[in-house]
């Protein structure tokens, strides 16, 4: 009996830590976002700063929910002077397809960048920087993406603040969420290795 009892902490031992650092790195990456996340295109301040309408998946050349929602949500940024550009930043066609719903939606041409190797949101915000020399911006994507990657964009040295681009309930938003808890862990990781 004492054996087993041995055997069973030695095998959850880890396991709750782990547990644990996950739940701690998950705060931790939360915290970057608070007073920072708007909820509504009115409500954020009038800085003009660029952009950033983070990419999501695209079928067949059209935008899933999730991608319309973000280009529409960024348009409404540039309609509503909070921004003077739309950088869209994804992976394979997902920029040309936001590039194309953000001209429909009455956005200029000529005011929209893409930025066709932000296949993943560290590469985005480290590319803003470095790539793009930008020192701040508005990232746009749904609630449960911002803490992340204003977490990313913060400690990459773009000062961010973001706006949620969430106007429906989603097919995939539970695996989105779920996925974000280890996303997080690897941000961090990211960041500081």
């Amino acid at each position: 009996m004492i054996h087993l009892r041995r055997l069973l902490f030695v095998l959850l031992a880890p396991a709750v830590l782990v547990l644990l650092a996950i739940i701690s790195i998950n705060r931790q990456v939360g915290s970057y976002s608070a007073e920072r996340v708007y909820d509504d295109v009115q409500s954020l301040p009038a800085d003009h700063r660029v952009a950033i309408v983070l990419g999501a998946r695209v079928r067949n050349g059209e935008p899933s929910d999730m991608l319309y929602d973000r280009v529409l949500t960024g348009a409404d940024l540039y309609k509503a002077g909070k921004t003077r550009k739309l950088l869209m930043s994804g992976g394979d066609d997902e920029p040309e397809v936001m590039k194309r719903l953000a001209v429909e939606f009455g956005v200029p041409e000529s005011d929209v960048i893409l930025d066709d190797l932000g296949t993943r949101t560290y590469e985005s915000c480290i590319r803003a920087k470095q790539v793009f020399g930008l020192t701040s911006v508005t990232i746009v994507t749904q609630d449960f993406h911002l803490p992340r990657s204003i977490y990313l964009c913060q400690n990459l040295g773009v000062d961010s603040i973001g706006v949620n681009a969430k106007r429906r309930d989603y097919q995939a938003e539970g695996f989105g969420r779920n996925r974000e808890y280890l996303s997080r862990v690897r941000a961090w990781y990211d960041v500081n290795f």
